[in-house]
């Protein structure tokens, strides 16, 4: 398992580095790759003194202070998206499960919508009042939902997907009202924060999500002995040593925070947490050990490059994130639930 681990950590943190190259040499201003990596050495302390600047310091300034800031973000989040619905699928134990299951993000958008209908986007905290609002209301979803599933602190798994389902409902539809009552400019506001972007993001909004990525990766990662262990059921895992409950409500809570943590940043993007972990599944097989770890890698992949499609392809128009998740990782939802069905047939 660890040669496994490490093999696969190594290829997809060489193809990380490749990606964030290639990515920052694409836009409306294209850098040749040769320039962005004298560029990216040029900050690195004591090896950056003997590089030669033999570029235009606009292509520096493009780099480090617009494009990188926004790769490193796209990489956070979905970093943190990623793990979580590998938590979400393994505690669960449904292949269709994501981050927004337990109404996060639903949460997360009654917050944000609400700031934005009433002028309030700087009123409490300058830049961070939609990031903090956004979080606070996201848990307050959680607490609710839990509230709704909980018997005497213990729930079903089958009655927080119901209660996060009816949550979502209620919150979406609150949503849908305050957009019927803003304003053509509002609207288009509360539009764009509703499907998701990265853009006009800088080196502030980092330091949001990683202390969340950090913490909940050294949680989660460690939790992939009881989460195989809970493929084979509660009960048998329980005789195994697991403890069930304490395990179920560890993973769940720190998921949804690490779902909360990304929604509040960068608006609602669909899929990533559904997409990837299915796609770490493919290449190294049903062991959480591995599938944590790595969807924490290949899901900032998937959303750099995801967000480099939504920067180029109607350039210099940017289409929002979320419409470009939601294009690559509807039909591939669609095929696990076909692959699924044939599953419950044979």
């Amino acid at each position: 398992m660890k040669r496994k681990l490490l093999a696969w950590g190594v290829a997809g943190m060489l193809l990380l580095l490749v990606s964030v190259v290639v990515s920052l040499s694409l836009g409306s201003a294209h850098i040749p790759v040769l320039q962005v990596w004298g560029i990216l050495l040029k900050q690195i302390p004591w090896i950056g003194d003997s590089v030669t600047a033999v570029w235009p310091q606009s292509s520096e300034q493009i780099i480090m202070k617009v494009r990188l800031p926004r790769i490193v973000l796209g990489i956070l989040v979905g970093a943190a998206l990623s793990v979580a619905g590998a938590g979400f699928q393994g505690v669960l134990r449904n292949p269709l499960a994501d981050p927004y299951t337990l109404g996060v993000a639903s949460g997360a958008s009654v917050g944000a919508a609400f700031l934005i209908l009433f002028g309030l986007h700087y009123a409490l905290f300058g830049i961070w009042t939609i990031p903090i609002v956004a979080f606070a209301t996201g848990l307050l979803t959680l607490w609710i939902v839990f509230r709704l599933a909980g018997v005497q602190g213990k729930f079903r798994t089958e009655t927080v997907i119901l209660s996060g389902v009816v949550v979502s409902a209620f919150l979406g539809a609150l949503v849908s009202f305050m957009v019927a009552l803003a304003s053509d400019r509002i609207v288009n506001e509360i539009l764009f924060w509703l499907m998701g972007s990265l853009s006009l993001r800088g080196w502030p909004y980092t330091t949001v999500v990683l202390p969340y990525l950090l913490i909940g990766a050294v949680i989660l990662i460690p939790m992939g002995r009881p989460l195989n262990l809970f493929a084979i059921g509660e009960r048998h895992a329980a005789h195994l040593g697991v403890r069930v409950d304490r395990t179920k409500w560890i993973v769940l809570l720190v998921s949804t925070i690490l779902t909360a943590a990304a929604v509040s940043v960068c608006g609602v993007i669909g899929f990533v947490g559904l997409i990837t972990p299915h796609l770490v599944r493919l290449m190294v097989g049903p062991d959480y050990r591995l599938i944590i770890p790595l969807s924490l890698l290949f899901g900032g992949i998937y959303v750099l490059w995801a967000d480099t499609l939504a920067r180029m392809v109607l350039s210099p128009t940017e289409i929002p994130l979320g419409v470009v998740t939601a294009f690559l990782g509807a039909p591939f939802f669609a095929y696990l639930l076909s692959r699924q069905k044939k599953t419950l047939k044979g």
